[in-house]
């Protein structure tokens, strides 16, 4: 069994269909893509798998579990973690307070009446891990709210990162970022991918951001599956060209 699989899954608001009969697999150690014009269903999609909404009809299996029905906080504890499009940060808060958190949120004894000691110096040692392995130990200390956009971006992805993850989502990683921040900042990302251990599923808008990182590509058009494969088979799918990339090929 793959570690996320999708089996017709649709929401349909009123009249309008945001995803239209989906059905997807990520398997272990890989990192997916998901790409599309705007309004094609990409977020909608991670909001149904992250359980910030409810499908109308289909199936959600994760790690084995059926999760269609599940809350957000049940499949954090599972192991999927997410980034968002718009940052979520504690902005008062230094950038090691904000992993540490993050960490201590799906720590099961969080909540023990005893031994909140051992579970705060866990929680410390995954989030700083988490600091410097997206190269932001040197920034650990300043409110995040202080940071620049890049870092900010990137302590996000070091906030999922603590909670040590199976399935890591990552909603538009570059997004707001300058030209040069996105080239750090996906040289931060690949270097953390080709790590291995991490399995990856990718909304982002940059193609070239796609091209470096992913492994997979899905392309949904108007909530619809159009075309899955390897990046290169995607690329040149006419289909895809069409829809989408016109003529990035």
């Amino acid at each position: 069994m793959s570690l996320l699989e999708l089996q017709g899954l649709t929401k349909r608001y009123g009249g309008i269909v945001a995803v239209n009969d989906v059905t997807m697999a990520v398997e272990e150690g890989e990192v997916r893509a998901v790409i599309g014009p705007n309004g094609a269903g990409k977020t909608s999609l991670f909001h149904l798998i992250t359980g910030v909404v409810k499908p109308t009809v289909g199936e959600i299996h994760f790690g084995g579990h059926r999760v269609s029905a599940m809350p957000a906080f049940g499949r954090c504890q599972l192991g999927m973690s997410r980034t968002f499009q718009i940052t979520a940060l504690f902005p008062e808060m230094s950038a090691r307070e904000n992993t540490r958190l993050a960490a201590q949120a799906r720590d099961p004894k969080r909540w023990l009446p005893l031994g909140g000691g051992g579970v705060f110096a866990e929680a410390a040692r995954r989030g700083d891990a988490a600091l410097e392995r997206l190269g932001l130990t040197h920034v650990a200390e300043r409110p995040a709210g202080l940071l620049s956009h890049g870092d900010q971006r990137l302590l996000e992805v070091a906030m999922a990162l603590a909670q040590q993850p199976r399935l890591l989502l990552m909603d538009e990683p570059t997004q707001g970022l300058s030209v040069e921040e996105t080239a750090q900042a996906v040289d931060v990302l690949a270097g953390l991918f080709a790590g291995g251990g991490l399995t990856v599923l990718l909304v982002e808008h940059d193609m070239e951001v796609v091209f470096r990182l992913a492994t997979k590509m899905t392309v949904l058009h108007r909530g619809t599956v159009i075309a899955d494969g390897d990046p290169d088979s995607v690329k040149a799918d006419p289909v895809v060209q069409d829809a989408y990339l016109g003529g990035y090929a």
